[in-house]
Protein backbone atom coordinates (compact mmCIF):
# COMPACT_ATOMS: atom_id res chain seq x y z
CA UNK A 1 0.00 0.00 0.00
CA UNK A 2 1.28 3.80 -0.88
CA UNK A 3 1.72 6.36 2.01
CA UNK A 4 -1.28 7.77 2.50
CA UNK A 5 0.36 10.99 4.31
CA UNK A 6 -1.26 14.00 2.74
CA UNK A 7 1.49 16.12 1.48
CA UNK A 8 1.81 19.85 -0.16
CA UNK A 9 1.52 18.01 -3.54
CA UNK A 10 -0.77 15.74 -1.80
CA UNK A 11 -3.45 17.93 0.04
CA UNK A 12 -5.72 15.62 2.10
CA UNK A 13 -7.04 14.05 5.41
CA UNK A 14 -5.13 10.90 6.93
CA UNK A 15 -6.68 9.37 9.87
CA UNK A 16 -5.13 6.09 11.49
CA UNK A 17 -6.39 4.39 14.28
CA UNK A 18 -4.02 1.40 14.68
CA UNK A 19 -6.46 -0.80 17.56
CA UNK A 20 -9.18 -0.41 19.77
CA UNK A 21 -6.66 0.92 22.05
CA UNK A 22 -4.50 2.48 20.38
CA UNK A 23 -5.00 6.83 20.22
CA UNK A 24 -5.77 7.88 17.15
CA UNK A 25 -3.29 10.39 14.79
CA UNK A 26 -4.48 12.17 11.76
CA UNK A 27 -2.22 14.93 9.46
CA UNK A 28 -3.91 17.64 7.08
CA UNK A 29 -2.74 19.46 4.22
CA UNK A 30 -4.69 21.94 2.41
CA UNK A 31 -4.00 23.04 -0.83
CA UNK A 32 -4.65 26.87 1.00
CA UNK A 33 -1.00 26.00 2.92
CA UNK A 34 -2.67 25.41 6.39
CA UNK A 35 -1.14 21.66 7.69
CA UNK A 36 -1.93 20.36 10.87
CA UNK A 37 -1.43 16.86 13.28
CA UNK A 38 -3.24 15.30 16.03
CA UNK A 39 -3.01 12.87 18.36
CA UNK A 40 -5.54 11.37 20.83
CA UNK A 41 -9.31 10.72 20.24
CA UNK A 42 -10.85 14.07 20.81
CA UNK A 43 -8.09 16.33 19.21
CA UNK A 44 -8.15 14.11 16.07
CA UNK A 45 -11.60 14.50 15.89
CA UNK A 46 -11.36 18.11 16.30
CA UNK A 47 -8.65 18.13 13.13
CA UNK A 48 -11.63 16.19 11.14
CA UNK A 49 -14.08 18.95 12.13
CA UNK A 50 -11.58 21.66 11.63
CA UNK A 51 -10.95 20.57 8.05
CA UNK A 52 -14.47 19.86 7.26
CA UNK A 53 -15.47 23.79 8.60
CA UNK A 54 -12.71 25.41 6.71
CA UNK A 55 -10.34 23.24 4.66
CA UNK A 56 -10.90 20.50 2.29
CA UNK A 57 -14.60 20.41 1.22
CA UNK A 58 -14.56 24.30 2.25
CA UNK A 59 -12.28 25.37 -1.00
CA UNK A 60 -14.09 23.12 -3.19
CA UNK A 61 -15.70 25.60 -5.91
CA UNK A 62 -19.48 25.37 -6.90
CA UNK A 63 -18.38 23.66 -10.00
CA UNK A 64 -16.36 21.13 -8.41
CA UNK A 65 -19.13 19.82 -5.60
Amino acid sequence: MSDLTPTRDRPGLHVSKSSPNAPATGSAVCHCGASATATGDAQVRALVAGWDANHGPAHQREGER
